[in-house]
């Protein structure tokens, strides 16, 4: 299947992520390295173009990655974009229907906590990241923040309500 949207378009809500210390998987195999093979709490970040939950999802995380405690294993995989690694993903959190953007933590490679997207549409930034940090005290034991002060200043946030991004129409 390919992709719905071009990578370069939703580059700037990717960075977004990646630039609090949240790696981009893009692959089944890369998936499964962060949720499966590493063992301790892993979350990972369905991402989305939608302006409205999405952007309040990524800098919610942004937030709650500057708790004390973290988890281990910091991933995301961007929908209609990371097709294999979005529906690996999906395949891994057992019994929470698919939903753009949501939140999961694993605890060695099992779910153990998701904020879906019906969460996060009623939820502020600020409510998803105290909800993450709760959720980080009660079972993360890794030392945050994920960067420096300094760096999640700097970071930009995108957010804009319904999206203008053209539909992927291949090479």
């Amino acid at each position: 299947m390919p992709p719905t949207y071009a990578r370069e378009d939703v580059q700037p809500m990717i960075d977004e992520l990646i630039n609090i210390g949240v790696a981009s998987l893009t692959t089944t195999e890369e998936v499964d390295k962060a949720v499966k093979k590493t063992p301790g709490m892993a979350l990972v970040v369905v991402n989305s173009v939608c302006g409205c939950a999405a952007g309040n999802c990524r800098p919610g995380v942004a937030l709650a990655l500057q708790n004390d405690k973290i988890p281990d294993t910091l991933g995301t995989v961007f929908a209609g974009v990371d097709m294999e690694a979005v529906a690996h993903v999906r395949e891994l959190m057992d019994g929470v229907p698919p939903s753009s953007p949501c939140i999961a933590m694993f605890k060695d490679g099992e779910i153990a906590g998701v904020l879906e997207r019906r969460h996060i549409e009623q939820m502020t930034a600020a409510d998803i990241g105290t909800a993450l940090k709760k959720a980080f005290d009660e079972h993360c034991t890794r030392q945050g923040p994920s960067v420096p002060q300094d760096v999640f200043d700097e970071n930009e946030s995108v957010k804009s309500c319904g999206s203008s991004i053209p539909l992927y129409q291949g090479d």
